[in-house]
């Protein structure tokens, strides 16, 4: 898990990445792309997709 800042933004609703639950990652397909993903999101295993090469994730 790379280090969470207040100013990032989940990649699927655009919250900002706090608290408890929070994560960021590399993309899993390209490896380049940072994806954020907010507790809500990932609780509900809401889609995301990578900025980078389109790969579509929950």
């Amino acid at each position: 898990m790379l280090g969470l800042r207040a100013d990032l933004k989940c990649t699927s609703c655009g919250r900002g990445l706090r608290g408890a639950g929070a994560t960021q990652f590399l993309c899993p397909n390209c490896g380049e792309a940072s994806i954020g993903r907010c507790a809500r999101c990932r609780d509900q295993s809401v889609t995301y997709r990578c900025p980078k090469c389109a790969f579509e994730g929950p």
